[in-house]
């Protein structure tokens, strides 16, 4: 009896140090492809920054959008950090969307709880799946914790409560502490259990110990298979449980390619290779721009710029082991950095980019050659060293990825054609489906010129998928 009175005693605890509300009946999920869950192997993430995608900032204004990602072929929603901010050691007027002051409640900027229930419930209907940003790592500086939980801190030598690196708006969580442990598994299930979310993208995911990420993510799929996805590119992360982490090595080398500081044949030292440090069916997070990259390093107008970002985004949609991003904006594009502390609203009007990402993302949505695990096989060129091409392939479906990651124009030929032919596909014609032109007979002798940061991605003529692409 002593023991289930504690037990109880510690359960209310949880129940307030998350100010929490009485739990529904959660979801199940049991399908899923080798411990992920089925949908994200040809899915991809639409990161949401709520406070910047509307004049309005709000969940209700978002819902608006909705039908028009749906028809652009996103599937998966990223909402920034719905929670609300600190106040002390606010930066800019309205603080950093990562100082949370309460992990069970709404950023009343952006709405209430009923109407992110309406949005995502919303979403649901019109077949996405929703995922939060959660920040595991610190808390903002005015949480209730540092007051009702001192203990949950890491504390400096004189007893101070610790800032994380130079966010001096937050402090430091102290992983070490079991209640916090605890508490903080039993905040993220009250997202799932009460609003019905499918996953969550981890900031700053190596803050929190390994340990811990064990015990939550096994904790948190028991009842429904979550994506998890963790801001981090370390092995550890995905051997605790994470789903997929990102693609830090790959994005860096893109960008060192359009500086013109390396070239195409240097893919071939971050792309898909054996990496027994990672578990055998990892997933990374491939991108060109993200809320970070876009804020503080410009991306991708300045770090892809103009058209050289198009190849870059094709490899982030048809790469091996990949699940692949894009930003708020990016479809339209926006060309500036948007700002991080303060209202700064997206205009949209053009969305000159949406057409191209259409095709992308609904490609890997209906092409099984694009699923996350199916094979992929590098295909050598006589311009390997500015010409990067791929053949994507499931069963006798296949797709040939061709990308000119130069300034230049470039001539090459496949001098590896035994590895399309052993392959066992048909390649007597292929579309390049971004543009619709095809070609008879491809072999040795069969030249590509692509334009400058040009790109074609190529399917079997008689492909039932291209006319889903129209």
């Amino acid at each position: 009896m002593r023991l289930n009175r504690l037990a109880l005693v510690v359960g209310i605890l949880f129940l307030l140090s998350c100010n929490n509300h009485p739990n529904t009946t959660p979801a199940t999920d049991a399908v899923t492809v080798e411990g992920h869950p089925d949908w994200i192997m040809q899915g991809n993430i639409y990161e949401v920054n709520t406070r910047q995608y509307t004049p309005e900032g709000t969940f209700k204004a978002f819902e608006k959008h909705l039908n028009r990602l749906k028809q652009m072929g996103v599937q998966t929603l990223w909402f920034m950090p719905i929670n609300p901010i600190s106040k002390t050691d606010r930066k800019g007027k309205l603080g950093s969307p990562y100082a949370i002051s309460n992990y069970t409640a709404i950023n009343p900027e952006f709405g209430t709880l009923a109407d992110w229930k309406h949005l995502v419930q919303t979403a649901h209907t019109k077949g996405f799946k929703v995922i939060i940003d959660w920040v595991a790592s610190h808390t903002g500086t005015d949480h209730y914790w540092l007051k009702q939980h001192p203990n949950f801190y890491v504390h400096d030598s004189l007893g101070k409560m610790v800032s994380m690196f130079d966010w001096l708006d937050t402090r430091r969580l102290d992983y070490s502490n079991a209640e916090l442990n605890d508490s903080m598994i039993h905040c993220m299930q009250f997202w799932v259990n009460e609003t019905g979310i499918d996953g969550f993208r981890c900031d700053y995911a190596v803050g929190p110990t390994p340990t811990f990420w064990k015990r939550c993510i096994s904790t948190l799929k028991k009842n429904k298979n979550l994506f998890m996805l963790a801001e981090g590119d370390s092995a550890w992360l995905q051997q605790a449980g994470f789903d997929a982490t990102y693609a830090w090595p790959a994005f860096n080398m893109m960008k060192l390619i359009v500086k013109g500081e390396r070239k195409a044949m240097d893919l071939d030292s971050v792309f898909p290779q054996p990496d027994t440090a990672f578990p055998a069916n990892a997933l990374k997070l491939y991108f060109t721009s993200n809320h970070d990259e876009n804020s503080w390093n410009k991306a991708d107008y300045e770090t892809m710029p103009g058209s050289s970002h198009a190849p870059f985004a094709v490899l982030t949609q048809t790469i091996q082991g990949n699940v692949p991003l894009i930003y708020s904006g990016q479809e339209e594009p926006v060309l500036r950095p948007l700002r991080f502390f303060d209202k700064d609203t997206i205009v949209f009007h053009k969305y000159a980019r949406a057409g191209f990402y259409k095709k992308l993302l609904l490609l890997r949505k209906y092409h099984p050659a694009l699923a996350s695990d199916a094979s992929f096989t590098k295909i050598k060129t006589d311009n390997d060293k500015n010409v990067y091409a791929y053949l994507r392939k499931s069963g006798q479906q296949y797709v040939l990825v061709i990308l000119n990651l130069s300034p230049q124009t470039q001539q090459m030929h496949i001098t590896n054609t035994e590895a399309l032919n052993g392959q066992g596909i048909n390649t007597t014609c292929i579309t390049d489906v971004m543009n619709g032109q095809s070609l008879k007979g491809l072999s040795a002798h069969t030249s590509f010129q692509l334009l400058p940061w040009d790109y074609a991605v190529y399917t079997n003529c008689n492909d039932s998928i291209i006319n889903k692409l129209k």
